[in-house]
């Protein structure tokens, strides 16, 4: 004669599932942390002509323009379109390419005037970590990051932008590094 089915009671159940939810997820936190992964599609083409950099983190940061001042300061290089983290003992703490907009602002010294955690860029882009530090032609200047991480879309013939674009963890650095009122170096 067959045993009756035990029923376990409702706690054991529960208890079960939200181990191996904890279990899934530790699975794939592991397995994210491995390196890199594919994502999703990216457009191609860069916001301004030349070549299209891809904004990275450098294994060997290139050096610091001697002509970017000293101490504590964020350095944006038009002509290598790279940023620096500069730390008070003048040492660069991450280095990164970037996509310039259209419109650049002109070699000096700025502060942060403003930061917004998130908007629309004017390329219909959902943007975050925007950091506000110059204006030119009407328009005001800040570096940012795409949401989805992408690369900005190409402009439209005569449109200016004068959004700074970075990768995502590169802009999440800048949003914890660079406070209102941190000085921003624009070098040539």
């Amino acid at each position: 004669m067959p045993v009756p089915a035990r029923r376990l009671p409702s706690w054991v159940w529960v208890t079960g599932l939200t181990a191996g939810a904890v279990a899934a997820v530790v699975v794939l936190a592991v397995q994210a942390d491995k390196g890199p992964h594919p994502t999703a599609a990216r457009p191609s083409a860069p916001a301004s002509a030349g070549a299209t950099p891809k904004p990275t983190k450098s294994a060997a940061p290139a050096a610091v323009p001697d002509d970017s001042g000293t101490g504590r300061r964020v350095v944006y290089s038009l002509g290598q379109k790279r940023v620096w983290l500069v730390d008070a003992s003048d040492a660069a703490r991450r280095s990164f390419t970037v996509w310039p907009g259209t419109v650049s602002p002109d070699p000096g010294s700025y502060t942060v005037s403003q930061r917004t955690e998130a908007t629309t860029g004017s390329d219909g882009v959902q943007i975050e970590n925007i950091l506000y530090f110059a204006a030119k032609s009407g328009l005001s200047i800040a570096f940012s990051n795409a949401v989805d991480g992408s690369s900005p879309p190409a402009v439209a013939a005569g449109k200016q932008t004068s959004g700074i674009r970075m990768g995502k963890a590169d802009g999440s650095a800048l949003w914890t590094f660079g406070e209102t009122g941190t000085t921003v170096v624009v070098v040539s």
